[in-house]
């Protein structure tokens, strides 16, 4: 599959088959968290497949998902190092192990806040100056979903995006930036809005100017609130910007990430510019 493709055809997975997944399919995946290390603010980012079949029995008991995952027997965790942009680089890194794991016929499933994060990160061996910000569980997924999985996904309205003129502005933030106008580089910004993210809000917003593409966040209040220092909107924003880079590169839109000064608009935060290559 195209990486388009994958992101099209990427779902979020909670209820999981009991059959194992392929040592020579888990083995192409470890390989690829290890190559998978620099996000696009170069974060000390570091990935390792925790496969529970592989562990005794009495360790699993530690690493729970509060009821939120079923039948999963892989997760992928993942460290970054404390610093500006680390939430930004640790969304845009596990996301394209998401994007591999979906390329590879597995189901996966951001989870920020409903695990058990102590003790997967005593298994991870975390160390002070880094943050375990989110997991995902990897494995076939199941023919049926849960209950759980039923409700969390009509809670967050995970089968809706928003509409592209509450997300996209074509040089300020007042003027909505139409599919036609976008031309080509429209696939991209359709990738990044049917990315995932933190209970389906969506805080990316993108302004085009000539040549460039301006990533801003606008934050929904309060959300953060019970995760300081793993603002969970950050990732998504990296999650954004990792879609937004595969797909341009696809296209045949080269391009790359830059900062550059700039006046957001009220409410939103500046984040990244994603400017073409002439």
């Amino acid at each position: 599959m195209s990486n388009i493709e994958t992101m099209q055809r990427r779902r979020s997975c909670r209820t999981y088959d009991p059959r194992p997944v392929e040592p020579e399919k888990l083995a192409e995946l470890r390989d690829f968290l290890l190559s998978n290390h620099t996000g696009p603010f170069n974060g000390r980012l570091r990935f390792q497949l925790l496969a529970f079949d592989e562990m005794p029995a009495e360790e699993t008991r530690f690493l729970g998902t509060y009821g939120v995952i079923r039948g999963a027997r892989c997760f992928i965790l993942g460290a970054v190092g404390r610093g500006p942009q680390a939430m930004e680089d640790y969304g845009y890194a596990m996301e394209r192990n998401i994007l591999k794991a979906t390329e590879l016929g597995l189901g996966t499933c951001w989870l920020g806040g409903t695990f058990r994060r102590s003790g997967f990160a005593k298994r991870f061996n975390l160390s002070e100056d880094e943050l375990l910000p989110a997991i995902t569980p990897v494995g076939y997924p199941g023919e049926r979903r849960s209950a759980t999985e039923r409700f969390f996904r009509f809670s967050a309205g995970s089968d809706q995006r928003k509409a592209w003129d509450e997300l996209f502005y074509d040089r300020d933030a007042a003027t909505p930036l139409s599919r036609e106008s976008a031309g080509p580089c429209a696939k991209a910004l359709e990738c990044v809005r049917i990315g995932p993210s933190a209970s389906n809000k969506q805080p990316w917003r993108i302004v085009r100017t000539e040549g460039a593409f301006h990533f801003y966040l606008c934050k929904t209040p309060l959300y953060d609130t019970f995760f300081k220092d793993i603002p969970l909107q950050n990732i998504d924003m990296g999650i954004a910007m990792c879609h937004f880079e595969l797909a341009s590169l696809e296209i045949g839109q080269a391009g790359a990430w830059t900062v550059a000064p700039t006046i957001p608009p009220e409410d939103w935060e500046y984040i990244a510019s994603w400017v073409a290559r002439r």
